[in-house]
């Protein structure tokens, strides 16, 4: 049996255009000779749907839908991900996060068992838990259907069966339920094929360390393994797409593209071919992975938010460079506007550069000068201020000037202001709410400094895109006279390490200490990050490109007082 693997980009709750995506696919496959055609996790209702679930128009709507659709598939079966209904009665949640195998007119379903209830995932608050893991039949193939999570709590992958060393991507078992080995063992039969179905958010090493753990699966099964992926930008989350199908020893058949609707058709008895670059995750530079991350991000939020258009600030330094490049990239060139706001305190180059920049991109370009209402905002604050020094204050006066510039822009144009911020500034709360925070998107707001420079000099790598000026001259923002960051933060190779082992690795402040950093600079930064989550909550929403990002993975409370001891 051919088999169609196709990785779509759907938006929520737009059953049509989903359903659109699916029927294009699905006749690309149908062409092919494919007997088999496999979309993603909530393929028609879009992931996640979160509290449009609630609404019982939303999910009746994308049933009637999805039968209108299914009606046009005479001659090739189709397994996708939906919404349905719980329907036995007692207590429990009413939905279920569903695969449906439709192939002559019959309908069989698999209910996904495990709800992930962590970092950005809530599922449990909104679907059933399906009671068993059942072996379907296609044409005289055992397919052995999982849904995302379902595969991952597999306890056949102990660090004893695989020679004592554990495979990287297994993560820490959650569940007392295990689905792929109750499919393994199923009364029936054993599956004989393995097909997963997902909707796998994307953070920095995740392709490379999933596609290892599949190799795990299919080495200790003896089964190949068919994996589906969403892909597109959803809100702050992104699917990369990677689909892909691996032989029973492991070894890549086939993978889709990365960041992109893409379609791959194999055969259920699979054989190994050559695997080039696209095959293998780890044979890309992760700057790679972030830009392509961050472009597609961009595109799918501003579009699937009714916006063709988006503003910034260019600032003359390597944040809004970045952000500039992405926004070119994503929107196109003609529907970028960069926007210049110097102040008393803004060094001639970091003008010429932003105009450099602007010329290379061919993005538009405007100069706005804050000096005048910097002046006068003071005058109006002077009689109150008086006997007073300058301090941060006048700072963020100039800062929210330009907020409040580029917000005109955005309103009177229709363009989407997109925010600057870097993780580094925005963890430590070096950024100004209503100033530099403002905007409908933060671009960057999940990418360290240090990796800010990898992936400009990536950019760079066939020649000059970004101004070389503004990736040597050092970071300021140039709200005082002769600042730099390095007056107000550690260097960025050190804070940037010290925030990733206290976001990320979640490691206890003695823990930090201990790989060699200062203690004093230390219990600095994780005071920081602390007392500045009340800016974060309010900041623009970002893209998440880590495994831990500021925003609905990361929750914390506003008022508290828990400080680690040493």
């Amino acid at each position: 049996m051919k088999i169609a693997l196709a990785q779509i980009n759907p938006v929520i709750g737009d059953f049509d255009f989903n359903l659109s995506r699916m029927r294009h696919w699905t006749a690309q496959a149908r062409r092919s000779g494919c007997g088999l055609i496999v979309f993603p996790e909530l393929a028609v209702s879009g992931y996640p749907p979160q509290d449009l679930l609630e609404r019982r128009g939303f999910v009746e709507n994308q049933l009637t839908a999805l039968d209108g659709f299914l009606a046009e598939t005479e001659g090739i079966a189709v397994l996708c991900g939906v919404v349905t209904r719980h329907r036995d009665s007692g207590a429990g949640r009413p939905l279920h996060n569903s695969a449906l195998l439709y192939a002559h007119g019959r309908r069989q379903w698999v209910h996904k068992r495990l709800l992930p209830t962590y970092d950005v995932f809530d599922e449990a608050r909104y679907f059933e838990p399906g009671r068993r893991s059942a072996v379907l039949t296609l044409d005289g193939v055992k397919l052995g259907i999982t849904v995302c999570e379902d595969i991952f709590n597999y306890q056949g992958l102990e660090p004893a069966a695989l020679g004592g060393s554990g495979p990287p991507a297994v993560p820490a078992r959650r569940y007392a339920v295990d689905p792929l080995s109750d499919l393994l063992a199923s009364p029936a039969g054993g599956p004989d094929i393995l097909i997963n179905i997902a909707a796998s958010p994307f953070s920095l090493g995740k392709c490379g360390a999933r596609t290892d753990f599949f190799r795990h699966v299919c080495r200790r099964t003896g089964l190949p393994l068919f994996y589906v992926n969403q892909v597109g930008g959803q809100d702050s989350l992104l699917f990369d797409g990677h689909s892909l199908a691996l032989n029973p020893d492991g070894s890549p058949a086939a993978m889709a593209a990365g960041f992109r609707e893409d379609m791959i058709v194999v055969d259920s008895a699979l054989r190994s071919r050559p695997a080039g670059p696209e095959i293998n995750c780890r044979d890309r530079p992760p700057e790679r992975f972030a830009l392509e991350a961050l472009i597609m991000g961009t595109a799918d939020y501003v579009r699937k938010c009714g916006f063709k258009s988006a503003v910034l600030g260019l600032s003359g330094g390597i944040d809004s460079a970045l952000c500039a490049v992405i926004a070119a990239r994503a929107l196109g060139a003609e529907n970028v506007l960069g926007v210049a706001l110097p102040s008393p305190y803004t060094a001639p180059e970091s003008i010429s550069d932003a105009r450099d920049l602007a010329f290379n991109l061919g993005i538009n370009f405007e100069i706005i000068a804050i000096n005048d209402i910097f002046s006068v905002e003071r005058q109006t604050l002077e009689p109150l201020f008086a006997g007073r020094e300058d301090d941060v204050t006048e700072q963020n006066l100039q800062a929210r000037i330009r907020g409040s510039l580029l917000m005109a822009l955005s309103n009177k144009f229709g363009h989407m202001l997109l925010s600057t911020g870097n993780k580094s500034e925005l963890a430590v709360g070096y950024c100004t709410l209503y100033g530099d925070m403002s905007g409908g998107l933060a671009v960057i707001s999940d990418v360290p400094k240090t990796l800010v420079y990898d992936i400009c000099r990536y950019i760079n790598r066939d020649g000059e895109v970004i101004p070389t000026n503004i990736l040597q001259r050092p970071p300021s923002a140039e709200l005082a006279p002769n600042q730099r960051d390095d007056d107000d933060l550690p260097p960025y190779e050190i804070l940037d390490p010290i925030l990733f082992s206290y976001l990320e690795e979640n490691k206890t402040m003695a823990e930090i200490i201990a790989q060699g950093f200062e203690a004093g600079v230390v219990g600095d930064v994780i005071r920081r990050v602390n007392i500045n989550e009340y800016k974060r909550q309010q900041a623009a929403i970002g893209l998440r490109l880590t495994a831990k990002a500021f925003g609905c993975g990361r929750r914390y409370p506003i008022t508290q007082r828990y400080m680690e001891d040493v």
